[in-house]
């Protein structure tokens, strides 16, 4: 299953370092876990996002599997990747960067071709074969619609794919330079909140998080002092506020932390998709492990 993270610090810049995957131990063993892909977003001191992506495919020999980047800003996004829609390319490899704004998507969205036609010249802004990026075409889109209210235009966009689309999940998280939303959509896969006081649970303690199969690790000494809202596929650290979000419901963190949330997507899709009904590739990147 792919993974998804997502931090705020807004409005002060925080630097962390990410570890995007564990070194393997062999071959054999890589074979079997490995991801599809690896990515880091972030945003400069100018506002210009920043993407560190690469393909990582299980066949190859990798010098490269444990990437470490120490980078600064007020906000990012991290995404793992395994491949459900779209080969293994640098173009399909989360996260994608549209008007600004960063997007990863965790799940699976069938009639690709409904999306395309739905999205007609605005198809024009995917460079790759993922549903994730025609997604996030669909978002820009509506939020442009809608004068630039980006969670108007995941709502809308999240509304219109529940509607006319087959479904799997639609969990996805979006920054900008200095505002994240996140989406948990349907009930299919977990994605969990937790509010950071400045030291965190117990005060004075930088953030060491390490995910539960050690395939994202996130360090920042300086959030000891500062406080941080996150997002993640799972919870990260043993924090008791860490929160699942409700099915439909649409986070929004902005500048200083003033964070809100509601239910924008009450209704089940009209086609909830199961494991059984996905094809075999895309089935095996949604399971859990």
């Amino acid at each position: 299953m792919c993974r998804l993270f997502g931090l705020i610090s807004s409005p002060l810049r925080t630097r962390a370092t990410f570890w995007l995957l564990d070194a393997p131990d062999s071959l054999s063993t890589q074979s079997h876990r490995d991801p599809d892909g690896t990515g880091l977003g972030f945003f400069a001191a100018d506002g210009t996002p920043q993407v560190h992506k690469a393909p990582i495919a299980a066949y190859e020999d990798r010098a490269f599997a444990q990437e470490a980047r120490e980078v600064e800003s007020a906000t990012f996004l991290a995404h793992i990747r395994y491949a459900s829609t779209g080969g293994l390319d640098v173009r399909n490899t989360h996260p994608f960067a549209q008007e600004d704004r960063l997007f990863a998507h965790n799940g699976v969205v069938e009639g690709l071709d409904a999306l395309d036609r739905h999205l007609g010249e605005d198809r024009s802004l995917v460079h790759g074969d993922t549903d994730s990026e025609r997604l996030f075409a669909l978002v820009t889109r509506e939020t442009a619609a809608h004068g630039g209210d980006v969670s108007a235009g995941i709502e809308s966009a999240a509304r219109w794919v529940a509607g006319n689309l087959p479904v799997y999940a639609l969990n996805i998280i979006l920054v900008t330079d200095d505002e994240l939303w996140a989406l948990r959509y349907p009930a299919t896969h977990r994605l969990y909140v937790l509010e950071r006081p400045a030291g965190g649970h117990h005060g004075g303690r930088h953030l060491d998080h390490t995910g539960l199969n050690g395939r994202l690790r996130v360090h920042s000494a300086g959030l000891s002092s500062r406080p941080a809202v996150i997002v993640a596929s799972e919870p990260m650290d043993e924090n008791p506020r860490w929160r699942l979000m409700e099915p439909g419901e649409l986070l929004h963190v902005g500048h200083s932390l003033h964070t809100t949330s509601r239910i924008a997507v009450p209704d089940p899709p009209t086609r909830l998709l199961t494991l059984a009904d996905l094809r075999p590739e895309a089935a095996a990147s949604q399971r859990s492990g």
